[in-house]
């Protein structure tokens, strides 16, 4: 038995795994079909040991982190290890179960061989432009049920030591509105897949199973080490939130959380959140535990890669059966949304354990936009589905980001324009800051985006999925709140129509914009530099009203010069 192994043997194998990760995360974005994968990059990859746990995860959605490992337990409760052969490939999505999250997040696992033996699996969870379901784009603010969201795939062998299932893959195809781009997608996943095991497979024969098992454990007893030390460097207590959960099609519900900090443990605690409600507004408890770890793992050890150890402190409490921890056959197919909402309540929690680094909330929201229609001269079905950035709360010394994804989108980005109007019957006739004197501060809360579409096509149906529409991104430490989101239909005869969490018609001419909110300020707006707000006149950040009457300073318009400082202003200095 090695009990010494060399640490600059550990050191190449861990910082292997890495690039493992990296390598198909690459694979992935260069070989997949649909927009929502290879220009947002809506997925996420990694590795684990052969009993289902964390060995890395490359970059790509946070929201993914407790994902690809209980994918992987779950493929091992089904199907004996012993029967498992190199060459199977398998394919999951049910969301109550082995890291499901929505229908439209499709998880493949690939089984690592060496000498008849599995030593791990290369897992891939990416987001499907379509699974089928009532709406085209498979996400929908109206679904009561399951059943309604796509076809469910529960832990299927798709291939089999190589060979294709085609009657699982002649389903699939059949149930789908874009067979071709799903199929595209798949097959991508599965490339990156197959890399990775080619990769750990080489690891494994030239450092033999003993060295690697070595490897491995040493990597996960080192996170949860790491982990540890930086919770010892927390104010250790019971710090306590709440908010409301703005429900699609129903009224706002009560979430909240305890989260207990010891020395040892970061106990996350949701008891008294609402009930599962009648929409898709819930998440099930895999994204409950993702929202925990993301807000875990930015707290303790932001920088450095994560195992399942980095995770072994944190316990996340929650009783079933709520907007949390939905149960069949609660809908799900906007659990990001929810999941989101949970992260920054988490962190409005711990945000006093940490008065250094802790942020105002910021916009808390995917600000999803889905639209699909037709071209005027074609029958051919498009369909965009994007996420979109907004902004971030400020903390202190630093203004918030402006134009940044929410918190649980990770590696995404927005898809850029001129994809969008050579792919899709769309106009970008607009895409700018959403600005407005919302999130003041001694620091100020970052702008959101705005972002206009002008249809071009026939039978376009649009809908927004958005939260803090109603309740805008808290501001701390006597800072503003934040602006609101929303995702609106502007009509060819200039009437404003509301399409956040709802869907509607929109015909050729009509605008849909996306407007996402800002982050919470940071401070007393009376206590912020004059030269910076002057600065921020200047450069359109906030309004020379807004310089007067929240920051206490007058700046001239022409020269963007500090004119006079408000007496209030006096009494705080």
């Amino acid at each position: 038995m090695m009990t010494s192994p060399d640490p600059f043997d550990l050191e190449i194998i861990a910082n292997s795994f890495v690039a493992i990760g990296e390598e198909m995360f690459v694979t992935t974005a260069r070989t997949s079909q649909s927009t929502i994968v290879y220009e947002v990059l809506d997925f996420s990859v990694g590795i684990t040991d052969v009993r289902g746990r964390l060995i890395t995860q490359g970059n790509g959605v946070t929201l993914f982190l407790a994902t690809l490992a209980d994918a992987v337990q779950m493929i091992l409760g089904k199907f004996p290890i012993a029967e498992i052969q190199r060459g199977d490939v398998f394919v999951l999505n049910d969301p109550y179960v082995g890291g499901g999250t929505h229908l439209s997040d499709v998880t493949i696992a690939m089984p690592a061989v060496v000498g008849g033996r599995v030593v791990g699996f290369a897992c891939n969870k990416a987001h499907w432009t379509e699974v089928g379901g009532a709406t085209a784009g498979s996400v929908s603010t109206s679904a009561t049920e399951i059943y309604q969201e796509g076809l469910q795939l529960p832990c299927l062998k798709l291939y089999d030591a190589g060979v294709p299932n085609e009657a699982v893959l002649d389903v699939i195809r059949a149930n789908v509105r874009l067979p071709d781009m799903s199929m595209g997608d798949l097959h991508a996943q599965i490339a990156s897949t197959r890399l990775a095991v080619e990769r750990v497979e080489e690891l494994f024969v030239r450092y033999g199973d003993e060295l690697m098992d070595a490897a491995i454990a040493h990597m996960m007893r080192h996170s949860a080490e790491v982990s540890r030390a930086a919770l010892r460097q927390l104010a250790p207590g019971d710090y306590e939130a709440e908010d409301t959960l703005e429900v699609a099609g129903g009224e706002p519900v009560r979430i909240c959380v305890k989260v207990t900090v010891s020395h040892d443990r970061f106990v996350c605690d949701f008891t008294g959140t609402h009930p599962a409600v009648m929409s898709p507004t819930n998440c099930t408890r895999t994204g409950l535990e993702s929202a925990t770890r993301v807000v875990f793992k930015g707290l303790v050890d932001p920088h450095s890669a994560l195992t399942e150890g980095t995770f072994d402190p944190v316990e996340v409490r929650c009783p079933d059966g709520t907007v949390f921890t939905a149960q069949r056959p609660t809908p799900v197919s906007l659990y990001w949304e929810v999941l989101a909402r949970a992260s920054d309540l988490v962190w409005h929690a711990v945000a006093e354990a940490v008065p250094d680094r802790a942020s105002a909330g910021h916009f808390a929201t995917t600000c999803a936009d889905l639209i699909s229609g037709r071209a005027e001269d074609s029958d051919e079905l498009w369909i965009l589905f994007e996420p979109n950035a907004g902004g971030w709360g400020a903390c202190e010394g630093h203004d918030g980001a402006r134009g940044l994804v929410n918190i649980c989108d990770g590696e995404t980005f927005m898809i850029p324009c001129e994809i969008v109007e050579s792919r899709y019957g769309l106009h970008v006739e607009q895409y700018a800051l959403n600005v407005s004197d919302s999130g003041a501060g001694q620091w100020r809360g970052g702008e959101g985006v705005i972002r206009d579409y002008r249809i071009r096509g026939r039978d376009v149906v649009a809908s927004g999925m958005v939260e803090r529409a109603l309740e805008p991104a808290w501001g701390a430490r006597g800072g503003c709140d934040g602006s609101v989101s929303a995702v609106e239909a502007i009509r060819a005869d200039g009437t404003v129509e509301s399409l956040s969490m709802r869907r509607a018609d929109v015909e050729s001419g009509d605008v849909v914009r996306v407007r996402s909110g800002s982050g919470g300020g940071w401070g007393d707006p009376l206590r912020r530099d004059p030269d910076a707000v002057a600065a921020d006149v200047r450069n359109g950040f906030v309004t020379l009203d807004g310089a007067r009457e929240i920051y206490g300073v007058v700046v001239d318009p022409d020269d963007f010069a500090v004119v006079e400082l408000s007496p209030r202003r006096g009494a705080r200095s």
